[in-house]
């Protein structure tokens, strides 16, 4: 399980949610943060481990930012969300691979863990 994650979202209510689910399932310190140009920051001074990252972020690209979080320098796992199942197929068709996608109503399933636990 990873030591640490971001999440970056500008839902209050969701954050609280995945700041809950990480904890239950063992990371030990999670940060928060309500924008992309927060979340840069929080990931650059806190370097997590892992980033959840919401696809639609009210002031950039959800998928752009994961792309840059992915390539900073001790490479995190990024992992985007979305109340938007169709979300998921935008990621794929944006670059073929793209990060993995979890739905937000499916954070708690067993993907996230084994993500993290890759991580």
């Amino acid at each position: 399980m990873v030591d640490s994650a971001l999440v970056v979202d500008d839902d209050a209510a969701f954050l609280a949610l995945a700041v809950r689910i990480l904890d239950e399932l063992g990371v030990p310190a999670v940060l928060t943060a309500g924008d992309a140009a927060s979340g840069l920051r929080e990931a650059t001074a806190g370097r997590p481990a892992a980033v959840l990252v919401d696809v639609d972020l009210p002031d950039r690209d959800g998928i752009d930012l994961s792309a840059e979080l992915a390539r900073l320098p001790w490479a995190p796992v990024v992992i985007l969300t979305s109340t938007d199942r169709d979300a998921g197929r935008a990621v794929a068709a944006r670059d073929g691979a793209g990060p993995p996608f979890i739905p937000k109503e499916e954070l708690a399933g067993e993907t996230l863990r084994r993500l993290l636990s890759e991580g």
